[in-house]
Order: C-alpha cells, then structure tokens, then sequence
C-alpha cells in the first residue's frame, strides 16, 4: 500500500517542473490527484506520459489567481472523489533579470497574483471541504528566497518578496487550523533543474549568481529531491507537524 492510498490531493503548477514530478511520486503512492495548470495542453501530454501508478491523475485547466476557478476546481474534485485530503499550492512565476530597481509594476503584480494570491485563494476554497472530513494537509511551496532573501533570488525582487509572503501566509494558516485538524506547512526549495531555471541558465549573468546556489553537490537538485518532501508532509507520517518550514536546499541557507 502507498503513503498516500486513499486520499485525494488538489496541486496547482504541474505542466513541467516540481509540479510534473510531484504528481507523478502522489499518483504512485496511491493518491487520486487533480493537476491544474494553465497550460492545459501540456499538461495533458505530460500527465499521459505517467505510467505505473495506483492513483489517479485528472487534469484541469486552472487560474490560480481566479476564485471563480478555485471554486469549479474544488467542485470537481469532492464531485469526482468525494474529497479533498490535500493541497500543494505550488504554481509560480518569476520574471527573472529583475531586482530591486528593476521591477516592473506590472511584473510585480503579476507575481503577487499568481504566487500570494493564489496561495490565499487556494486555501480559502479547500479549508471548508477539509473541515468536513476533520483533517487535511496543506502544503504551500515557498523558497530558499522567502528565508534569506539571498544571491540565490536576488535577481528577482518580486519572486523572493512573495515567497517570504507564503512562508508568514503559512505560519498564520497554521495557528488559525490546529482546531480543525488542517496541517500547513512549507517548503523552501534551492535551485532545481525545472524549465524555469533552464530559461534562467540562458542569460550569463543570471547563470552565475544561480551556479553560486550548488553548495551539496555543486548542481542544482533534481525536482524529485524536493517531491518527496512534499509526499512526507501529506502523509500521515507528519500528523504532528504544522507550521514549519521544509528547507530542502543542499545547505545553501545554512551558510
């Protein structure tokens, strides 16, 4: 049997990257999961690729950033499985090039949007149906740049200001949910090898500041190195842990 057999996950972001893979390790370990994304077409084609799994995956197309689309999504989901165990509020961007002087407004809004907006939003709409069932993990995907703020993230203001959003946003979810049984945590990945970070590698400024991010070994992890964190703090293998932060950067914020 599978650390997740039987329960049912709602995680946003999952075309490529951390989202992709964390499906895929949920699916394995016997969860049913909707996937949602905005980029329904490749979502559809990677989800098809998934093989070996006990559970089930649905995508969905999904803005973040839309109540009206966190409130069909949720429907969907209780409709299809009857309810909804766990979210992974994981879907972000970044706008990389852009540090302090020079964001856009526009770019950060977009970040806000997507990235604190759609975390709020998500737990909003999934707290009522967990407060049904008594119980519920909530795991919302922060960064080494919501903590240090650092090199790592310095290359883009808006992505560490509102991954520092979500780990506070996680701490205040996770002291008003104790009464219901409804974990929250996060988790503060270091670099990974996701297209987000390959678009990044493309320009050599920003390879450079990234590269000084590869403390353990000297590369960046692999998306699957941070997915199983998240399957552990899903499980029931972490009924006793809310409000912390899953750091999973090979030492990088231990410098």
């Amino acid at each position: 049997m599978g650390r997740l057999t039987g329960k049912t996950a709602i995680i946003t972001g999952t075309a490529g990257g951390l989202g992709l893979t964390t499906i895929e390790l949920f699916a394995k370990e016997g969860a049913n999961v909707v996937a949602v994304d905005v980029q329904i077409d490749l979502l559809k084609e990677n989800v098809a690729k998934i093989s070996d799994i006990e559970g089930k995956i649905l995508p969905f197309k999904m803005d973040v950033s839309s109540k009206a689309d966190w409130a069909e999504v949720v429907e969907k989901t209780v409709k299809e499985f009857g309810q909804v165990d766990v979210l992974v509020n994981n879907a972000a961007v970044i706008k990389h090039g852009q540090s302090l002087m020079e964001t856009t407004l526009e770019d950060w809004n977009l970040m806000i949007a997507v990235n604190q907006t759609g975390v709020l939003l998500g737990m909003q709409a999934v707290v009522p149906e967990m407060q049904k069932v008594g119980k519920g993990s909530i795991i919302n995907i922060s960064s080494i740049g919501g903590i240090a703020g650092g090199e790592a993230d310095s290359f883009c203001a808006g992505y560490s200001a509102t991954k520092g959003a979500v780990r506070s946003l996680t701490k205040h979810a996770a002291q008003m949910l104790t009464k219901d049984n409804i974990r929250v945590n996060s988790v503060h990945p270091g670099a990974m090898m996701t297209p987000m970070l390959k678009e990044a590698l493309k320009d050599e400024a920003n390879r450079q500041i990234v590269e000084r991010s590869f403390p353990l070994p000297p590369h960046a992890a692999d998306p699957a190195d941070v997915a199983y964190g998240i399957v552990y703090l899903a499980s029931d293998e972490t009924k006793y842990t809310t409000g912390s932060e899953l750091v999973i950067d090979g030492g990088f914020t231990s410098r």
